[in-house]
């Protein structure tokens, strides 16, 4: 490839210097679009050859020329013609003989490159024997580390711009035909010294080529005595232990791989004495490594470990033992999906015999697992920073007592919740008799020792039985004897919370837990104050019945408490309560929620004159608290009443409406106290269903009223839970009271759409976003209405407006909108079958779908292509390709032939040549075959298109000119 002259890459290379040195954000921004241009220049061939054949050129520069070559190649090739190809393939060989030694950065990008270029160059088909013949012996590790990534690059060939039928050929003629030689070829290079046969390149090279080689060829031959052997070659551990984890992936079907397997088992469990060496010697990276080694082969290998558990048992145990000896518990992680799969097969009735012979190796997991909860004695003395000062630290081992958890939840269903308590009880005994009588109130010696038992108790408790009759009975009393220290206190409140449904079923508990979790309140500790809210919530929920005596004092607790707690904290309480308010008897629920209510109401009274001033934000945000606390009581409080009767918790609603209202008024521009409010409309709806029926014109006045004058997505969520309350075909829900409700939604509609009128939609996203959610439930339940309304070509013509916004949620709503709306012009709908879904779509409707798309499909068209060659988040093109397809489904030909205009309308130069006709005779082809299969597989190929040229191109600054999305206008 010809080079050019030094100067002409200078700008290249004082760009890199500015993005490298301190220059302020303005120059090095400059200089990131400078370079982006140039990656993307057809210039970019020949500098960055010049740059790798510099000799003065730094290292990061001839890296970044790599890696630009690396991206032409990849994206870029068709800039160069075809019959030069071969001359690029010549230059690319003569730069790795050059770069054969390293930088290994510049070798690994330029062996990428020529491995993509041969997966692009069709008529070259001696790849292999030309790469090794040019690089030549001496070049043993250029050679090894392009064949290791020539299977990684031809397998992410979706990359690559050829068609399906290419990139499979292609598969086989560098892939399937050559994997039997390039075993040799290993093979060969492991027998020609003892330095290759360890070599980290080797290993890696085995690794990619899994891909192809069946797992039992490498089992069944020398090359696996040189992948064990590695093992002890510290230069090739870390590769060889990836060797052999991805044997074991490949040997996942046990019945197909069982020969391998019984070759490879006893080489893999001769090495366990490694596990006590690195233990040892302290090395934290070998020790995971080995971790690594038996736990992936567990994983593979689980299901003959429960078929033959006495066979395997031998791995089971060398796993315990890496869990066991992991004293900085580094390492034990890696073993926690092998402990998971263990037991999902063990607990299964067929396999009933291992879970016998595993009993005591999980027993002993269990006591390892406890143990290695316990938190870390500072060195230091200091019991306050028991990490040092390191706070990743000490969110990792936080994060890490939660997973083990996990693990002590599986052994509870192999050898019994009683049995993992009885070992956590065991260990509080032990505690309570060599320290109790040393603990005061400033000191606990190893405290440590109790903390963790406590914990595990805790995580075990989900598995427990409310029937428990060994363990807990004797355990509780213990706890709520615990020590007055920090983590002691809240780890005890914390496990009580877990047990909450025991004690509904053993009362004569309840009383010194609840004292105990409410002296937990006044503790000094913030984190104790919120566990006691937290277990709280839990007693209230599950004693309510208990509890429902108590509900007056109760209250003098709840108010005494409750301004002193944390917003979170509240909360919890407040459910709590509310739970305890749920339990009373009918005829006292209206009088129980006032006593609880009216209260937190004069609170919001207390605080609106102050919120209305300028300085009054902390008055708006109390207010918010305060009406999410009544919709907590109307959330929990559900009472049943006979048909006739007057349900009293909506008589309490009722007298709550004049003050939402006025909150609302008030606060128009304030959106946490508006989520707040709609919140407490939606949860009466949600409550009380056709109880509110009463109510429900008041609600919906406020919701439109609300929606109108602040233009908050809040009241279109809050509308969307009546639409589906009250919708077509809802049970004891009258006709009259369904239309009306549809009447109330196209008055929201209408709202809507005078907004979108009146601003941008980049102004708008979160408001797009409640109203297309709830367009998707309207087209559900109100199909045959919404679709015939003169509203519908509106609605449709705002989304489509929508599609020029860049927010994931917004984008990923309308869509799915579209794409259901688009459905409906087939004979088979995307309608929920729970709704009320005709069985099918009568002609009419379809007709009515047809008109619009055919009206709006070219507008539509242009902005989804648009989307997805510029602006659309990565996370929304599937959604937006398979829109296409419903396009084509419906309207087959009128699609294809707008697809042809919106391409055209891309900016001159941007197309490469022939590749718009390339995409319009593929789909051609494939509309042409008539078959469904066929025409989703336009699908592929819009992708393809797309994203080729979403990586080739940006959004002009000067805009996109016909492509440009038009404002939305609605007159009605």
């Amino acid at each position: 490839m010809a080079a050019v002259a030094s100067d002409a890459f200078t700008p290249v290379l004082t760009a890199l210097a500015t993005m490298q040195s301190n220059a302020d954000r303005a120059q090095k921004s400059q200089a990131h679009k400078f370079l982006e241009e140039f990656q993307k220049s057809t210039e970019a061939w020949a500098t960055t050859h010049s740059i790798l054949t510099a000799n003065q050129t730094i290292v990061e520069a001839k890296l970044f020329a790599a890696t630009t070559l690396k991206g032409k190649i990849i994206y870029d090739l068709d800039q160069i013609p075809r019959e030069s190809l071969p001359s690029l393939r010549d230059s690319l060989l003569t730069l790795l003989t050059t770069f054969k030694d390293g930088p290994r950065p510049i070798r690994t990008q330029l062996c990428v490159c020529l491995a993509n270029l041969a997966i692009q160059m069709t008529e070259w088909k001696d790849v292999l024997q030309m790469v090794g013949s040019t690089l030549g012996s001496s070049a043993g590790d250029c050679v090894l580390e392009f064949l290791r990534v020539l299977p990684e690059e031809v397998t992410e060939g979706r990359k690559i711009n050829l068609s399906e039928e290419d990139l499979q050929t292609r598969t086989q003629e560098l892939l399937e035909n050559n994997a039997s030689q390039v075993q040799q070829l290993l093979l060969n290079y492991s027998q020609s010294s003892a330095t290759a046969a360890t070599n980290p390149h080797l290993m890696d090279c085995i690794s990619s080529w899994l891909r192809e080689i069946p797992s039992a060829d490498i089992v069944n031959s020398p090359l696996l005595d040189t992948v064990i052997n590695a093992i002890s070659v510290e230069a090739s551990f870390e590769s060889a232990v990836e060797c052999l984890c991805t044997i074991y992936r490949d040997t996942r079907e046990v019945d197909e791989s069982l020969e391998a397997i019984q070759l490879l088992y006893p080489r893999i469990v001769a090495l366990r004495p490694k596990i006590r060496d690195a233990a040892e010697s302290e090395d934290t990276d070998t020790y995971k490594g080995i971790t690594r080694l038996f736990a992936e082969a567990g994983e593979a290998w689980v299901v003959l470990i429960a078929r033959l558990p006495k066979e395997f048992r031998g791995l089971v145990e060398a796993i315990l033992e890496t869990c066991a000896r992991d004293k900085d518990r580094d390492s034990i992680s890696l073993t926690f999906g092998f402990w998971y799969e263990l037991k999902q097969m063990i607990t299964l009735n067929q396999y009933s015999a291992a879970k016998h012979e595993y009993i005591d190796v999980c027993s002993k997991l269990v006591d390892i697992m406890i143990k290695h909860l316990e938190f870390p004695t500072p060195e230091g003395g200091n019991e306050s920073d028991l990490f040092d000062g390191d706070r990743e630290q000490e969110e990792k081992f936080r994060e890490f007592r939660h997973q083990m958890g996990d693990v002590l939840k599986d052994c509870c269903e192999i050898i019994s919740t009683t049995e993992c308590l009885s070992k956590a009880f065991e260990r509080i005994k032990a505690w309570a008799a060599q320290y109790a009588s040393q603990a005061t109130e400033t000191s606990v010696p190893h405290w440590q020792e109790l903390e963790a038992p406590l914990f595990s108790m805790r995580a075990m408790g989900r598995m427990v039985s409310p029937e428990e009759s060994v363990v807990l009975h004797q355990v509780i009393p213990l706890i709520v004897q615990i020590p007055n220290h920090e983590k002691l206190r809240f780890q005890a409140i914390m496990a009580l919370a877990r047990y909450t449904e025991w004690t509904s079923q053993h009362p004569e508990f309840l009383q010194p837990q609840l004292n105990f979790v409410m002296a937990g309140f006044t503790h000094p500790s913030k984190e104790v104050v919120r566990a006691a809210a937290l277990a709280f919530r839990f007693f209230g929920n599950d004693c309510r019945k208990l509890l429902q005596d108590h509900v007056t004092g109760l209250h003098n607790f709840y108010e005494g408490v409750l301004d002193t707690l944390p917003s979170g904290s509240q909360e919890e309480l407040t459910e709590g309560v509310a739970c305890v308010v749920s339990a009373q008897p009918p005829n006292k629920i209206y009088d129980t929620m006032k006593l609880y209510c009216d209260p937190i109401i004069k609170r919001i009274a207390s605080k609106m004159s102050e919120a209305r001033t300028e300085a009054g934000d902390k008055a708006k945000l109390m207010i918010s608290d305060c009406l999410l606390f009544v919709t907590i009581f109307i959330q929990n409080v559900q009472p049943y009443y006979e048909p006739g009767q007057e349900n009293q918790a909506v008589k309490y609603c009722s007298e709550l409406l004049p003050v939402l209202s006025a909150v609302s008024e008030n606060f128009i521009n304030f959106t946490p106290i508006l989520e707040r409010c709609c919140r407490c409309w939606r949860f009466m709806v949600l409550s009380y269903r056709t109880a509110v029926l009463p109510i429900l014109p008041i609600i919906a006045q406020q919701l439109a009223t609300g929606f109108e004058n602040s233009r908050q997505g809040c009241f279109l969520w809050a509308t969307n839970s009546v639409l589906r309350e009250f919708a077509e075909g809802a049970d004891y829900v009258d006709p009259n009271t369904s239309q009306a409700i549809y009447t109330f939604f196209e008055q929201q509609a209408l709202a809507f759409l005078r907004v979108m009128n009146d601003l941008p939609p980049e102004d708008l996203p979160d408001v797009i976003e409640d109203f297309f959610r709830l367009l998707l439930d309207a087209l559900i339940y109100y199909s045959q209405q919404l679709i015939s309304a003169p509203i519908c070509g509106p609605i449709l013509s705002a989304a489509i407006s929508a599609l020029s916004l860049q927010q994931l949620e917004s984008l990923t709503t309308t869509l799915h909108f579209l794409r259901d709306f688009i459905s409906y012009g087939s004979k088979n709908p995307n309608a929920s079958t729970f709704g009320p879904r005709p069985a099918e779509i009568s002609p009419h409707i379809r007709q009515n779908v047809l008109s619009l798309v055919m009206q709006s499909g070219e507008a539509l068209t242009q902005r989804i292509l648009t989307g997805m060659m510029f602006t659309f988040p990565r996370d929304c093109l599937q959604d937006a390709s398979g829109l296409m397809v419903g396009l084509f489904e419906i309207l087959p030909i009128e699609t294809a032939s707008w697809v042809d205009s919106t391409v055209n309308m891309l900016p001159a130069g941007t197309l490469k040549s022939g590749e718009k006709q390339r995409l319009m005779n593929s789909i051609g082809e494939k509309l042409g075959s008539g078959t469904a299969n066929d025409v989703r597989k336009v699908r592929v190929l819009l992708q393809d298109f797309t994203n080729s040229y979403r990586r080739r191109n940006v959004a002009p600054r000067e805009g996109l000119g016909r492509l440009e999305a038009t404002r939305f206008r609605f007159s009605g």
